[in-house]
């Protein structure tokens, strides 16, 4: 078996392309575009080309992009002022603050003060509380992502055995309150687990998101499963990983993810489907 490859890049694409239609639509009936206001703490490399990243894709869609662009010592009052503010500006929307931000901020009591209806992160404990309770608003982005590219690989994902490699607050914890949602049957791994490839090789849906190069081998793949590889890796020769070793992985899969271009574009996609959502809440048509 060769698996098939989920392309999240076109699959957020033509998400960009339908977000910019209602973008425009909101514009002929007089409406303001959505704004999501950006901030990003010091200068660490990967946060700075995440944070171009999205920029370009508010760009590419006509929502309008605020920066605030802080130095690392930057004081966690003065960020707490800062969200405090857009919190309170009507002309803004979303709030986004760059993890991770620098160790004297405490990235919890960052999130927290994000106001819930313009926290299109989807991660303060308001939001990912409707997700638990099945009633959800402003939805996490990486995961509800990944649900837009599973969607793409059938019509039916109840009953699917999903197991989650990983429990975070960003992927893996929210991850499997959106596939319970789904229908599926969710086991969810994470350090304590015993017996890691026997798990891995129940699944039907497999999600990995540890951040861990080739964690999961590929011979512990069932055979016709889907396989979403979250993880992107910097290797010591520049290139990049997953957490899935793919080349084996995509000889026991029916579909999988590419890393880049799966999950990533997926996450940025998703963030401005949010931005959209909260705008036409603050600001409805």
């Amino acid at each position: 078996m060769s698996a098939s490859i989920i392309d999240g890049k076109a699959i957020s694409n033509n998400i960009l392309s339908n977000i910019k239609q209602k973008v425009i639509l909101r514009q002929e009936k007089g409406k303001r575009p959505p704004a999501l206001a950006v901030i990003l703490v010091g200068d660490d490399p990967a946060s700075a080309i995440y944070v171009k990243n999205k920029r370009r894709a508010c760009e590419t869609t006509g929502i309008t992009s605020v920066s605030h662009d802080l130095p690392a010592s930057t004081s966690q009052e003065a960020l707490l002022n800062l969200i405090s503010k857009l919190n309170d500006d009507p002309n803004i929307d979303g709030i986004l603050v760059q993890m991770p931000v620098p160790q004297h901020i405490e990235s919890e009591t960052i999130i927290e003060h994000i106001h819930p209806d313009k926290d299109v992160d989807g991660f303060h404990p308001y939001n990912v509380g409707r997700l638990a309770l099945r009633i959800p608003t402003l939805r996490p982005c990486t995961p509800y992502g990944v649900m837009t590219l599973l969607n793409t690989t059938t019509d039916n994902l109840k009953g699917k055995h999903a197991v989650i490699v990983g429990a975070s607050n960003i992927v893996g914890r929210p991850m499997g309150l959106e596939l319970l949602l789904a229908g599926c049957t969710v086991t969810t791994t994470h350090r304590f687990t015993k017996d890691l490839p026997g798990f891995v090789g129940e699944a039907d849906i497999l999600i990995v998101a540890v951040g861990k190069p080739h964690l999961v081998k590929g011979e512990w793949v069932k055979e016709g499963a889907t396989v979403i590889d979250v993880g992107i890796n910097r290797l010591e020769n520049g290139g990049l990983c997953g957490d899935v070793v793919f080349e084996t992985a995509a000889q026991r899969a029916a579909w999988i993810t590419p890393v880049p271009g799966g999950v990533g574009p997926m996450t940025i996609a998703t963030l401005l489907e949010n931005t959209l959502v909260a705008a036409n809440r603050h600001n409805p048509l």
